[in-house]
């Protein structure tokens, strides 16, 4: 007789019920490990993006400001390639005698920030901001262009009214407005002015806002900015130190802006300084 013919064979429940608690905290552990890859990976596009258009906007506008008081000949008066214009009086203020920087004309409370420049085109068909052609009449170099071939152009920051993220850089000119990119929560512009007779900053108060500078000012011998960049909503946990750092010196009508539109967004600032080296000595 087989004395094992009357046993059970299999798991018991106590062995059934173990075997599926160590595989609950399995699944556990490997659903945290998925979470927390993916959040690394959002962080890490998100402030990838933020990255991609803070360089954008440094090269773009660290371009145009290299080009301010540009000209062809050399020798030419700066009184006589820049005289006073109210070129794109629309957007600038009027461009004083030898002035090749200006700021632009903004509604009070709007957000919006930026500055104006001049400069003569280098050669024909050189590409403005806008994606136009600058034209000349005389292609040849180190000849005197038209006074109506000099190029004007307003840099425009205008915030989104609802998304921080949505904020875009404009291109203007007697052509178009063009939009150069988006992504940008806001923008800070300072114009450092020197003496009159002199191509140096001012050593009592070397910086001003743009906004409270005008054409009875000294002129302008340098330009300073910042941009602050802002992801896509709900992609940090905690707070954001740049974004802390912005509101401490922001204006209160932009602070009031940001705190309204903070959706838990990535931040990230940069800045630069460009000093007006075509109208340097």
């Amino acid at each position: 007789m087989n004395k094992f013919g009357d046993q059970q064979a299999g798991l018991s429940m106590i062995e059934l019920l173990i075997a599926l608690a160590m595989s609950g905290f399995l699944i556990i552990g490997l659903s945290q490990i998925y979470l927390d890859h993916k959040r690394n990976y959002i962080f890490q596009q998100s402030q990838s993006a933020n990255l991609e258009n803070s360089r954008f906007a440094v090269l773009i506008l660290d371009e145009l400001l290299s080009k301010a008081g540009y000209r062809r000949a050399p020798y030419q008066p700066v009184s006589d390639a820049f005289p006073e214009s109210t070129a794109l009086n629309k957007h600038c203020e009027t461009f004083a005698e030898k002035s090749v920087i200006s700021k632009v004309k903004v509604a009070a409370g709007s957000g919006q920030t930026g500055f104006c420049l001049r400069y003569q085109p280098a050669v024909k068909g050189e590409f403005i901001c806008d994606g136009s052609m600058a034209g000349l009449v005389q292609p040849t170099a180190f000849i005197y262009p038209e006074k109506a071939e000099t190029v004007y152009i307003a840099v425009l920051f205008e915030p989104h009214s609802q998304e921080a993220n949505e904020g875009a850089l404009r291109c203007i000119s007697k052509n178009s407005n063009v939009q150069l990119l988006t992504g940008l929560a806001d923008m800070r512009v300072e114009f450092g002015t020197g003496q009159v007779d002199e191509k140096r900053l001012s050593h009592s108060m070397p910086f001003n806002t743009a906004e409270r500078w005008s054409e009875r000012d000294s002129p302008i011998r340098v330009v300073r900015y910042s941009v602050l960049a802002a992801s896509r909503s709900n992609q940090r946990d905690g707070e954001s130190k740049a974004y802390k750092q912005w509101l401490a010196a922001a204006s209160a009508t932009s602070k009031t802006r940001l705190i309204a539109q903070d959706k838990k967004q990535l931040y990230q600032v940069v800045m630069s300084t460009q000093a007006l080296r075509n109208m340097m000595p």
